[in-house]
């Protein structure tokens, strides 16, 4: 088995990861047991009001099904909609025989350490499918939720558009007010079958200590659309994380988009690669990077590998107070009629800029939190309202945290 860095540098390029080597070993990953909470309205308070900040709303106002996982527990996991199945991994596992077809079949277990003990230490995590044909317009929600101070939790989470559907999701990460430390390991594998539509939005809201390692991957069929977007704006220790989507279908269309603020201590590795590997397929990367004393990489990569192929990558950074930003923007094309184009910006804030709005009434704090909105707000073509103003939202939350 391959150790991370060596994983890092062999799919990333030259740069080496950010963030240390973790020492699986110290922390816990026995059973945390927690009761099945039916009625979300009586959770506690400050659990609802850590998970609204990571877009999970407890009392389900516009959303198709939700399921949470606390600790190493599920606690809830329920369709409100016909055509849409939420089901703990581990269920599924003993009771559907048709997961084995998607189970660790994109991530390989033996990618690194992460992958191996998620595959041999599984806590839970969700597998959820729209039927063919269904149309699941609000989105669905889950959150993973950490209260266990030094827990590692283990997931696997599996989500698939069967053909001809449209599947929305939003899912938050977050820890409660007094957890200090802690690692998620989250294994994502997502399929988007033939003229099916995926957006999964990913939002976290993490403890300042926490070590987060997703390793996720995803197939796009013929004519299918797949959007992934992750916001992460809150403090956290250290993230790497580097989905990969091979769109394997003519017509093919997959998108990322990432927002990130780097704090300061924090490590951000994040990044993407897509595959065209059939014709008339279309890729786009797009991130947007605030550093406030942290380091962050903004890592994009596309492939492309039949001719009548398109693609685009974007990435661009803001230095607030220190820290520093590496984009490492990557294109291969392998066949002539390839188009594919990248541009990459890293700067701060103009003064004039912020003379300007001064000038029209703002405080300097105000003038600068409204710049910082402006260049979090990317236009995500394709999403429900809803998720809209989710995004929305946590770009608003942010502002705190920066200035």
């Amino acid at each position: 088995m391959r150790d991370l860095d060596e994983m890092a540098l062999a799919a990333r390029g030259k740069k080496a990861a950010l963030g240390p080597d973790i020492d699986l070993r110290s922390f816990q990953s026995e059973p945390v047991p927690h009761d099945y909470v039916e009625d979300l309205s009586r959770m506690s308070e400050a659990e609802k009001g850590r998970m609204i900040l990571a877009g999970v709303d407890a009392d389900e106002k516009e959303r198709s099904g939700t399921f949470i996982q606390k600790d190493t527990e599920v606690i809830h996991a329920k369709s409100n909609q016909e055509g849409l199945e939420i089901i703990p991994i581990k269920q599924a596992l003993k009771e559907c025989d048709w997961i084995k077809d998607y189970y660790f079949n994109l991530v390989s277990a033996d990618t690194d350490k992460y992958t191996a003990m998620a595959r041999l230490e599984l806590h839970n995590g969700y597998v959820i499918r729209a039927l063919p044909g269904a149309k699941v317009i609000y989105p669905v929600q889950a959150c993973l939720y950490m209260e266990k101070d030094g827990l590692s939790q283990n997931v696997h989470n599996i989500i698939i558009a069967e053909e001809g559907s449209e599947l929305h999701m939003i899912t938050g990460c977050a820890t409660s007010s007094h957890t200090q430390r802690g690692l998620h390991v989250g294994i994502s594998e997502f399929y988007v079958k033939k003229d099916a539509k995926l957006s999964f939005t990913m939002i976290h809201n993490w403890a300042e200590k926490m070590m987060v390692r997703p390793r996720s991957m995803g197939r796009v069929d013929e004519g299918g659309l797949f959007l992934n977007n992750y916001i992460c704006m809150k403090p956290v220790k250290s993230i790497q994380m580097y989905p990969t989507t091979h769109l394997a279908g003519k017509g093919a269309t997959a998108r990322f988009y990432s927002l990130l603020v780097g704090s300061k201590g924090s490590e951000m590795d994040v990044g993407g690669r897509i595959l065209l590997k059939e014709e008339e397929t279309r890729a786009e990367i797009i991130s947007r990077a605030i550093t406030n004393g942290g380091d962050i990489i903004a890592r994009g990569d596309l492939i492309g590998e039949v001719a009548g192929v398109k693609a685009h990558l974007e990435c661009r950074g803001l230095i607030l107070n220190g820290g520093s930003i590496h984009a490492v923007p990557e294109l291969t094309g392998k066949a002539d009629g390839v188009e594919m184009s990248h541009e990459a910006a890293i700067g701060k804030i103009a003064q004039e800029e912020i003379l300007y709005l001064m000038s029209r009434g703002l405080s300097e704090d105000a003038a600068t939190a409204t710049i910082v909105r402006g260049f979090l707000s990317v236009d995500i073509p394709g999403l429900p309202p809803q998720l809209k103003a989710e995004i929305d939202r946590a770009v608003e939350e942010s502002d705190k945290d920066m200035l």
